[in-house]
């Protein structure tokens, strides 16, 4: 897709107009100049007045609906030129830009050029090499080649010709350098933070703060399909947030936020609505509290809602204030606004989908992630927090049942796999153990895993499961008798009460994962718990990290733990304590743990 800001500093004038009535929204330093009068946000009829100009609009409207290239000559003045017009010759290329459906306005001035009568000369490509070619004449006064690049880093060429342009720049496939290693050492840092926020669509944000608004939110409705209620409160959450320089911060939102009266009506009849008001006086009646409350804060001006349809159906709401006593945007501001958020339909509505697939696995995952049952003699604790920095889910569960002996079976795995079908058979293989290690009677984990390694490979077709199964009875004086198996799952750690955490390994090297390979033979280990020790088992997001060696991981979890452990600190703190903090988990974690009471209790 087309971008401007690649040509600012060319010698030809360049801008870019979109929709029917060629509202600009693009331009060039070389345009700015020639056309000193057409400002943003204008429509091409409104700019261009005269009889000299009315050839170019006549232009833009071929290159709008016939999608075809017209040339036109112009007569125009420069500010710093000759008395009396020059002759320019302006080309109009139908383009796809950011805006959908674009014209690109190349205009280059003939050398002593007599000024003449304007007129459009049709120009009908015989194919789209042969454009491709004029496009590229037109532009042989820019020192450069354009690219287009996909947030992976592909490049292809865009304008220009490689090899014969461009002079010494970076040449994709041929240099044999990475794409970055182009960009100057001294501008490599920030390039590379601009690029990522460009990849995660922040650059949504730039082109409205400030110049169309010194506030710019985007509000997500939790239930879309409820949108149209006219008596159901409507909730959302903040989905992207940029402020001007002085704007004050915007409240935290909770979970009761729910959308005022102004919202409503936006999202009833999806039209944009804007609200104009002294500063810092905003109409109470029709926003939210807390948002009233900044506005007061802010000394807005005025509020103004733009749905985001995708579908029939209203999903999201932009909302942008002129804070700090600014006046109020005009049309043209509320146009280019609108036209900004009709770029990124396509990609909310990708993230729209991943979200539910997310939010359907979250809600199937801990359906099966029980409340750990109350055991005399014995503390537990469990929690589950999900990766936050990727649309995916894994196949992490923890379980814990009391057997019809007394004893408790503990459990936790990690199903291969990251979406929903990895979700879907985490139910599977955590129920069939649940099923196994009830019924399974005096024998031991080894046995309860290999029955479960057998029939999920009779009745799925998962990749690999890996888990830790425990089976504890109580020993007299608040001890635990442990036997363990582990089917290639990161092992236990063990807390005591006294003395460094470690982890517990049995005397050979763990067993496979499960789904690897039939009639694969497991094994049993035991240990003790004394009174007050812990047993803490985890998945493989609490201890594993881009770039590092997993044991290095479980080494910092064990050094975590030993700071951590105090007199009087319930397990659930120390489980709590133990996770990274909300934003940083990189995948997802599932941990449960348990302690022997310290107390000895009378028989």
């Amino acid at each position: 897709m087309f971008e401007i800001e690649s040509l600012e500093e060319a010698a030809v004038a360049a801008a870019l107009v979109t929709g029917p009535r060629h509202r600009l929204v693009q331009h060039n330093r070389s345009f700015r100049e020639l056309f000193a009068s057409w400002r943003p946000g204008q429509e091409a009829g409104v700019a261009l007045t005269g009889p000299g100009l009315r050839p170019l609009l006549r232009a833009l409207d071929l290159a709008g609906a016939d999608r075809s290239a017209p040339l036109v000559d112009v007569p125009l003045t420069t500010p710093d030129g000759p008395s009396g017009p020059r002759l320019w010759v302006v080309s109009c290329l139908p383009v796809i830009s950011r805006h959908g459906a674009s014209v690109l306005l190349l205009a280059v001035r003939v050398p002593d050029g007599p000024a003449v009568d304007a007129a459009v000369r049709p120009h009908v490509p015989a194919d789209h090499g042969t454009d491709l070619a004029r496009y590229e004449a037109l532009l042989s006064a820019v020192p450069q080649v354009v690219w287009r690049m996909t947030p992976e880093g592909e490049v292809s060429a865009l304008v220009g010709r490689l090899g014969e342009t461009g002079g010494g720049l970076w040449h994709p496939g041929r240099s044999g350098l990475p794409w970055m290693d182009a960009v100057h050492p001294k501008d490599r840092d920030g390039f590379a933070e601009k690029w990522a926020a460009t990849a995660r669509g922040d650059a949504l944000l730039d082109p409205v703060v400030p110049d169309l608004a010194d506030a710019f939110v985007v509000f997500q409705l939790r239930r879309p399909d409820r949108a149209r209620s006219g008596t159901e409160a409507l909730y959302a959450t903040r989905a992207r947030t940029a402020l001007a320089t002085g704007v004050p911060p915007l409240p935290p939102i909770t979970d009761d936020f729910a959308l005022g009266a102004l919202a409503r009506e936006v999202i009833g009849s999806r039209r944009t609505r804007l609200l104009a008001f002294p500063p810092g006086e905003p109409p109470k009646e029709l926003v939210s509290g807390p948002s009233a409350d900044w506005m007061v804060r802010a000394r807005a001006t005025s509020l103004a809602i733009v749905p985001v349809v995708i579908d029939d159906r209203t999903v999201a709401l932009a909302s942008a204030s002129s804070c700090l006593g600014n006046p109020p945007p005009g049309d043209a501001e509320l146009g280019l606004l609108e036209e900004v958020l009709v770029s990124v339909r396509d990609p909310l509505r990708r993230t729209l989908e991943l979200q539910s697939i997310r939010d359907t696995a979250l809600v199937l995952q801990r359906s099966f992630l029980i409340t750990p049952p109350r055991v005399e003699g014995a503390e537990l604790a469990a929690v589950y927090q999900p990766a936050s920095t990727t649309a995916e889910i894994g196949g992490d569960w923890y379980d814990a049942i009391v057997l019809p002996d007394g004893a408790v079976a503990l459990s936790i795995g990690d199903v291969v796999g990251h979406d929903l079908r990895a979700a879907t058979e985490m139910t599977k293989v955590s129920s069939m153990l649940r099923a196994f290690a009830y019924a399974g009677g005096p024998a031991g984990p080894a046995h309860t895993l290999s029955r479960l390694d057998e029939v999920t490979q009779g009745v799925s077709d998962v990749a690999l499961v890996t888990a830790l199964h425990a089976v504890l009875r109580p020993a007299g004086g608040n001890r635990w008798d442990v036997t363990l198996s582990n089917a290639g799952h990161p092992p236990p750690l063990l807390i005591p009460a006294s003395g460094r955490p470690r982890c517990l390994y049995g005397p050979e090297a763990p067993d496979p994962p499960l789904c690897v390979a039939a009639g694969v033979e497991r094994h049993d280990w035991h240990h003790e718990l004394a009174p007050g020790d812990t047993l803490l088992f985890y998945t493989d997001g609490l201890v594993e990290r881009p770039g590092a060696d997993i044991s290095d991981g479980v080494r910092q979890l064990a050094e975590r733990a030993a700071g951590l452990r105090g007199p009087g600190r319930p397990l659930s703190g120390l489980v709590a304590a133990l996770l990274p903090p909300p934003g940083e988990a990189t995948d997802d974690i599932a941990v449960i743990a348990f302690r022997a009471d310290d107390v000895p209790r009378p028989p």
